[in-house]
């Protein structure tokens, strides 16, 4: 195009040609089964999951996840550990209030300290000190959060952008957020550290390389994350495109899966589009994952979700498909709990048993506690929940609680989260007890 073209027809050239080149894109053949080595769909001996009990009344079923750090029961919940490391708590403690699996962030810890430095140390278990299993996911997630999800609005919240940008005077941190702050090719993603402004590239092969520096057990494709709200054109074309990078991650992985004894999920997409959803689960399901995830777009609210997985669930029972098992992430409220393991979802990872902790929020039975409200001051020798057996209630009341909240007392924190990982935990064992004896 000629310099001297009006931006509003450069960009009309522009965008002609990136359609065209997604609509080439999108009549490429993606591999297929025969493109992966035999050995791939083999038993693994450092992987696998076992279904011990399959409910007469639902589709939900307890097993096991036997891993090269120990053994996960399911159904399970999924605590996330952000830089690795949990939120106002140490490992030790969250691994007392019955904590198994912990999710850490392949985006955050690329950019603090580096995969390289975990690598050094041994991997993440080494690292952290931790003994237990670890799944970590591609980056994707957060990535794609800069331009129109979690991590942007993280970011704003705490007024960052602002803090970092003087009056009348462009800063580099005013591009790593918003409609233009990450740029996506066939090949890669390309977006700005929020801690110093330098360009990143994040491809299916990176992200892979990079999970397998930090060493967790379960590792996870890059795949695309599009909004809630999306043409349906254009979620096509994200599907599509999810699942030719996630395939180049599988034969990534494949390269030396052996050796490095990590097993990975694919990440099943298409938002709450019956077709869309059905085509991705189709499609891979085929090829050789020693999980399934289940993610992108899950609905508008815990309503949609259900809907979503009524319909869903049932998909991953056919045939080899119910050997595996379903993860679904970013979801893990009680009620949310609930539904999906009604349906056979066998773990789910979330921080917002944590989240709640942090802003005095406590899980029951009963439902939430507000600790901070007044009504608590008072509550002298009333445990958090009667029946809860977790250091925080063994050893405090409410009463104390609510003053070392209301006292700015950094020790609140580690109390309230405490409580509320062994509450999800307890949780979850109940679950599978109800299961076993096909009450749900």
């Amino acid at each position: 195009m000629p310099s001297s073209c009006p931006m509003p027809l450069l960009h009309h050239y522009e965008r002609k040609q990136e359609m065209t080149l997604r609509r080439h894109l999108s009549s490429l053949p993606l591999p297929t089964a025969a493109d992966f080595p035999r050995w791939a769909y083999e038993p693994k001996s450092y992987f696998n999951f076992e279904v011990i009990h399959q409910s007469k009344k639902s589709l939900a079923r307890v097993g096991r996840i036997h891993t090269p750090h120990g053994t996960i029961d399911t159904p399970g919940f999924v605590a996330v550990a952000t830089n690795a490391a949990l939120k106002a708590v140490d490992f030790p403690k969250a691994d007392k209030a019955g904590q198994q699996l912990c999710f850490a962030n392949t985006y955050h810890l690329m950019l603090q300290p580096g995969t390289k430095v975990i690598k050094d140390a041994g991997g993440i278990h080494n690292f952290t000190g931790r003994d237990r299993p670890f799944i970590t996911d591609s980056g994707g997630f957060q990535v794609f959060s800069l331009k129109h999800g979690s991590v942007k609005e993280s970011l704003e919240s705490r007024g960052e952008l602002k803090r970092s940008t003087v009056k009348n005077k462009p800063h580099w941190r005013s591009g790593i957020t918003g409609a233009n702050a990450v740029k996506v090719t066939e090949d890669h993603v390309i977006f700005k550290s929020y801690r110093d402004g330098s360009k990143i590239i994040l491809s299916p092969e990176s992200s892979i390389q990079a999970q397998k520096d930090i060493g967790a057990d379960v590792i996870i494709p890059l795949d695309e994350l599009p909004p809630h709200h999306i043409d349906r054109d254009f979620l096509a074309e994200s599907v599509e495109r999810s699942h030719r990078w996630e395939a180049r991650s599988l034969q990534e992985h494949l390269k030396d899966s052996r050796e490095r004894q990590q097993a990975i999920f694919c990440v099943v997409h298409g938002g709450t589009d019956v077709e869309l959803r059905t085509k991705s689960i189709d499609y891979l399901t085929t090829l050789p994952w020693d999980g399934y995830a289940i993610g992108g777009s899950l609905g508008n609210g815990r309503d949609e979700l259900r809907e979503l997985l009524d319909w869903m669930m049932p998909l991953f029972s056919i045939g080899e498909r119910s050997s595996k098992c379903r993860h679904l992430l970013g979801i893990a409220d009680v009620e949310s709990v609930h539904n999906a393991v009604e349906r056979g979802v066998d773990t789910m990872d979330s921080s917002y048993p944590t989240k709640l902790a942090r802003c005095g929020t406590l899980m029951t039975k009963n439902g939430l506690i507000r600790i901070k409200q007044g009504k608590h001051s008072k509550s002298h020798g009333v445990k958090i929940d009667e029946d809860c057996g977790c250091d925080t209630c063994n050893h405090y009341d409410r009463s104390y609680l609510w003053h070392l909240f209301k006292a700015n007392e950094p020790v609140a924190l580690q109390l309230a989260t405490v409580h509320n990982i062994h509450f999800m935990n307890n949780l979850m064992s109940e679950l599978r007890q109800q299961i076993l004896s096909d009450k749900i």
